[in-house]
């Protein structure tokens, strides 16, 4: 089954209010089951060992002394997301050149980055229209389901 694929029936179980979701193929099974927040997850099959867990976010501790930060202004760009978890790659091989660069205009189609998840490379699309401006993860980095990959401006 394709990324394209997981992502239509995710969009049919958000649109459909379905909270479960299971396809069982000759030599495969997928399991969809949305979070009490709403937000999918894959469940994972019997013969494959489940998720580590995530870390736990640092929480910087704060002082009386500390000066308060305005939230960054919203600058009408959007972000690049992972589908998936798995290992980010900016380039189809170590040699060649990346997909993409600071500036480089896309279209939905384009293909922006790899990312590698259990020994399954997985080309990621921009699915947006504009001009990256940010390449927000560096290149052989674990990357988290719903992590901003790139910043790009829309055209």
């Amino acid at each position: 089954m394709e990324l394209k694929d997981i992502k239509a029936i995710i969009d049919l179980m958000k649109k459909n209010s379905i909270t479960e979701f299971e396809l069982e193929e000759k030599d495969s099974k997928l399991r969809l089951k949305r979070g009490t927040n709403g937000s999918p997850y894959v469940a994972p099959s019997d013969d494959v060992p489940p998720p580590m867990p995530a870390p736990s976010p640092l929480i910087p501790a704060v002082t009386a002394s500390a000066p308060v930060v305005a939230p960054p202004a919203n600058t009408g760009e959007a972000d690049i997301k992972s589908p998936m978890i798995g290992t980010f790659y900016r380039s189809p091989s170590p040699e060649a050149a990346p997909y993409i660069e600071i500036g480089t205009e896309v279209t939905p189609e384009t293909v922006v980055c790899i990312i590698e998840a259990m020994k399954v490379m997985n080309e990621i699309k921009a699915e947006a229209k504009g001009v990256i401006t940010q390449a927000l993860v560096e290149n052989g980095k674990p990357v988290e389901f719903g992590q901003p990959l790139f910043k790009v401006r829309p055209s």
